[in-house]
């Protein structure tokens, strides 16, 4: 091939991911670009500013990454990689990609962790996927001890490599059914923290990048897309302590719902919080 520059490359890179329709084009394009290259985004832009080339041995990977983010494959399945929080989590196949939303969410659970005055507070993650959440109170809060439970065998491999990945030791990641999770803890945790599947079955994400890659049981709740929650919360009952907080993260349109759920089984204190976008993202209680 002949030689292109990374700025004539990175035009024709984000003319294409427009023409699919990615949200993000320049940035995506720069971070692919940078990925493969081993840049980060600001070299990415630097080197095309001075009219830099792109490697000849490396044209044909960074078309490749390109290529895969025009089919609406995610970013973080194409780098391997998705930040949250202050940690890079390792993602892929298997394995809902975290968002930056539930970054909000975590700080609830985590500020609750840090508001408890024994030495060794207890939290929980129902459903850890990656990890994310988990990983997230475990290296925020070093006198915790965090379990993070997940049901899906393909997750639950990936949650146990971010937890060697960002050295949390006090991490437990452990693979069992939400309903029979942890009975040695019953009545004693301090946190509870769920992100479920919350998506009504009938209801098809309208994004590609959702509705082709994520897996569909990290997604789909059933009719309401409320059943995961309702087992979160028979589930939490059981291993709080009186006065533990629950955090459940929602979707936007779910807030009212999950309030009156989670009075009908006993909460206390319920509180639902919006988003920074002020959509309806998280609902906090206290047993």
């Amino acid at each position: 091939m002949n030689p292109i520059t990374i700025a004539a490359f990175r035009e024709h890179a984000v003319a294409l991911l427009a023409r699919a329709g990615v949200p993000t084009p320049e940035v995506d394009a720069e971070l692919l670009i940078g990925h493969v290259l081993g840049l980060s985004r600001g070299e990415v832009q630097a080197r095309a500013i001075t009219g830099q080339q792109i490697p000849a041995d490396e044209l044909v990977p960074v078309t490749e990454a390109i290529e895969r983010r025009a089919a609406r494959e995610p970013l973080q399945h194409i780098t391997g990689l998705a930040p949250f929080r202050s940690m890079e989590l390792a993602v892929g196949p298997g394995v809902f990609v975290p968002r930056p939303e539930t970054e909000q969410v975590a700080q609830f659970a985590i500020d609750a962790l840090h508001a408890v005055p024994t030495s060794n507070p207890i939290a929980v993650d129902l459903g850890t996927g990656s990890g994310a959440i988990a990983l997230a109170m475990a290296t925020e809060v070093g006198r915790a001890t965090v379990y993070a439970v997940e049901n899906s065998p393909r997750a639950f491999v990936w949650a146990r490599e971010n937890r060697v990945r960002v050295r949390a030791e006090n991490a437990r990641i452990v693979f069992t059914d939400l309903a029979d999770a942890l009975p040695e803890l019953n009545a004693t945790v301090d946190v509870v923290i769920s992100n479920p599947p919350y998506i009504p079955d009938d209801a098809v994400p309208r994004d590609p990048e959702v509705r082709l890659f994520d897996p569909g049981h990290a997604l789909y709740g059933g009719p309401d897309g409320l059943d995961v929650v309702r087992q979160v919360s028979v589930t939490a009952q059981r291993l709080l302590r009186p006065g533990g907080t629950l955090v459940l993260e929602h979707g936007e349109l779910q807030g009212a719902a999950i309030a009156s759920l989670l009075a009908a089984d006993g909460w206390r204190a319920i509180a639902t919080h919006p988003d920074l976008l002020g959509r309806d993202r998280a609902t906090t209680a206290l047993r």
